[in-house]
């Protein structure tokens, strides 16, 4: 850990120890994710973009579980284990024995507020440096302020003490302004008042919010920083909460790239993960889940009801009524309605996947049509090839999956059945109905076709009684007739 002293330095502290036991989840509530990112990893997104010289993140339910996902989320963050004294002054406590004889400001977070901004955050820093003050806590007003611990101010409207809602008397209930629960300190103060503060409350738990009456109670400052915008410091406990956090941010990461020049039709019904990315003039429909980090170029129109997750969209292509996961869509190229794109699908520029079919594990290439009834799985496909209705490459043996390759303008007739492994050469044909087991050579018509047998009367004498045998007796003593007319005539 790092032992600078400087006193301009700032150290971030993320508290992620806590069970989250209103989320009744068996993930732990800083994993839950929204805008494709667990809620911790906005944290720890937002305090890099600071440039703190440390990063401490303090786990302790499921650690294990959550000190992965962190390593995952930012290398650069430090895992400290928080002891069995419960409380967030404990877990600032073990954090800051790790700081050595750091000297500088140390910003402490919540790894379930996701929504607080790095502008937010350096003008909370700037603040505290400004007012020269030991102790700065972030404030909020809300119109209801049940379950927050209330801002007690003095006459002089400076910061008295911090009660926490369980332990708080009814005049203090009626406070509106609250604790938004992220502070900055100066590490000297932690270090002075931390092992002082007990355990006597209603939960049986360090508060790290008794530093700041124990920094008052010395004669030192404490100072508040009101933030405009209440919803910045809104946290997660629950799944209504979970849903709502959600919600916002989507609502903001939409009107990002509205003023980017996106088109968005309905942002209420238009999902876009954060680290998703959208060119000018891409036009997004209604009901759209743009997911992880999606890249779409510009012109590209996507939707409606389309969900694309880790996916490539180039330039002015068009997908509609489709599901899509890790799959690359070349410029101009077409896709939908009601397609489905498993991982590993590329289609080529110009390009067509369309109606009703899926595709796994494939390289379409550039003006290739698989338009529609299909399934393509461990397949290449040459250029300019047009694949009849109903084409399945039959990837499957039962143990093994096999490869399909397609040569350069091909057409197959529908209904074709290509039985991995095999090649059709550049320029071939296969006929309508074809079960292609052999390969085909180039410029070759592939056939499969056995002559065809009428049975006559087979249906009624198989399937006596029923409505298909009364009217083909009907249609068959009418043929007859007919037949005796003309007959006759001659």
């Amino acid at each position: 850990m790092t032992d600078t002293t400087r006193d301009n330095a700032l150290a971030v502290i993320v508290l992620a120890a806590g069970q989250g036991t209103r989320m009744k989840s068996s993930v732990p509530k800083v994993l839950h994710r929204i805008g494709g990112r667990p809620l911790v990893g906005h944290v720890l997104h937002t305090a890099a973009d600071l440039g703190p010289v440390e990063t401490l993140v303090v786990v302790r339910h499921e650690r294990d579980l959550v000190a992965k996902a962190i390593a995952d989320l930012d290398p650069n963050a430090h895992v400290v284990d928080q002891d069995e004294i419960p409380g967030t002054g404990r877990a600032v406590e073990v954090a800051l024995e790790q700081l050595g004889g750091f000297a500088g400001d140390v910003l402490v977070l919540s790894g379930d507020c996701p929504l607080v901004d790095a502008g937010t955050l350096a003008a909370f820093v700037a603040s505290h440096r400004a007012a020269d003050a030991a102790v700065t806590l972030m404030t909020a007003v809300l119109e209801d302020p049940t379950g927050y611990g209330r801002v007690i101010r003095d006459a002089d409207g400076d910061v008295a003490r911090i009660v926490e809602q369980k332990d708080a008397d009814d005049a203090e209930r009626a406070v509106r302004e609250i604790n938004a629960g992220m502070y900055v300190f100066r590490a000297e103060a932690l270090r002075t008042y931390l092992p002082a503060i007990g355990t006597d409350n209603a939960q049986a738990e360090k508060y790290l919010t008794d530093v700041a009456a124990l920094v008052r109670g010395a004669g030192g400052r404490v100072a508040a920083s009101v933030v405009d915008d209440v919803t910045l410091t809104y946290g997660v406990n629950d799944r209504a909460q979970l849903s709502e956090v959600g919600r916002l941010l989507n609502a903001r990461t939409v009107r990002r790239w509205q003023l980017e020049g996106v088109t968005v039709l309905d942002p209420a019904t238009t999902w876009i993960d954060v680290d998703a990315k959208l060119a000018p003039d891409v036009t997004v429909l209604p009901n759209t889940h743009i997911l992880r980090t999606t890249t779409i170029a510009s012109g590209a129109i996507v939707g409606p009801d389309t969900s694309l997750v880790d996916c490539e969209v180039g330039e002015d292509a068009t997908v509609t009524r489709t599901d899509a996961t890790l799959a690359v869509i070349g410029a101009n190229a077409t896709v939908g309605p009601f397609a489905y794109l498993r991982p590993g699908t590329y289609l080529g520029d110009k390009g067509k996947i369309g109606t009703f079919v899926e595709t796994k594990n494939s390289t379409i290439g550039e003006a290739s049509k698989v338009p529609h009834l299909s399934y393509i799985g461990d397949t290449t496909i040459g250029k300019h090839v047009n694949l009849g209705a109903g084409a399945i490459t039959a990837n499957y043996d039962d143990l093994n999956k096999h490869r399909t390759e397609i040569g350069d303008e091909v057409h197959s007739g529908s209904h074709n059945v290509f039985v991995a492994p095999v090649r059709i050469g550049d320029g071939a044909k296969t006929g309508a109905g074809a079960v292609i087991r052999k390969d085909v050579p180039a410029g070759a018509l592939a056939l499969s076709v056995a002559p065809q047998r009428n049975v006559e009367g087979w249906v009624e004498k198989n399937r006596p009684g029923t409505g298909a045998a009364d009217v083909a007796a009907k249609a068959r003593s009418a043929q007859k007739a007919d037949d005796g007319a003309q007959e006759e005539d001659r």
